[in-house]
């Protein structure tokens, strides 16, 4: 595990709870320019990086994702932010969705729910903060194939996007396993998502809703 945070304290806090946790942290950076040296060097399972870092604090973190993921397609990548930033969001989504993380600073604190997500992006599933997929879910959106989705099928769709297995969208719905599976089904027929052992429908499905 690699950990890119400008500001010394929250660096040192988070490297603290992973270690504390059982995860090796091999480097943490205070700013992009050493990071995929790093990566490069210590071939990490994910990387946990700010969004907004040195020089600008504007996107620095998601072009040294965007990089990582060119140049170490294996390596998971967790964003962190202060803000729900969509718009960067989805754009680094839809270049590489699977492996791929972002979770507001506010959920540091849970280190229960930061470790999972580390572990999930280092497995290669897609992991989106609730209040994330809450935004994009209020963004206006044009007319598509979104709208014959029914109330239900868009709350499983929403927990899909927040990188939920089907026994975890059922928990939090409290409905029944085969049911979530009729809603997933439905879903990909409504999205026109046919089989294709050339694309991962759930994560097609999930872009679709994104994109809006």
């Amino acid at each position: 595990m690699i950990v890119a945070e400008d500001s010394a304290l929250l660096r040192q806090g988070i490297v603290r709870l992973l270690t504390d946790e059982g995860i090796e942290v091999a480097a943490a950076c205070g700013d992009t320019a050493p990071l995929l040296a790093l990566v490069a060097e210590h071939t990490p399972d994910a990387v946990l990086l700010d969004i907004r870092m040195p020089p600008t604090h504007t996107d620095e973190g998601l072009l040294a994702a965007a990089a990582i993921r060119a140049a170490h397609p294996g390596t998971g990548v967790l964003l962190l932010s202060q803000y729900v930033e969509t718009t960067s969001t989805v754009q680094a989504l839809a270049q590489h969705p699977q492996g791929f993380g972002y979770l507001l600073k506010e959920r540091v604190a849970d280190i229960d729910e930061l470790s999972d997500a580390l572990k999930r992006v280092a497995a290669g599933e897609t992991v989106l903060d609730p209040l994330v997929v809450s935004r994009l879910m209020e963004a206006p959106r044009l007319p598509g194939p979104l709208d014959e989705l029914t109330g239900r099928e868009r709350d499983v769709l929403a927990l899909m996007a927040e990188g939920r297995s089907n026994e975890a969208i059922a928990q939090k719905l409290v409905i029944g396993g085969k049911t979530v599976e009729t809603h997933v089904r439905n879903i990909f027929g409504k999205l026109r998502l046919e089989p294709d052992l050339l694309e991962h429908r759930r994560v097609v499905a999930v872009l679709t809703y994104l994109r809006g």
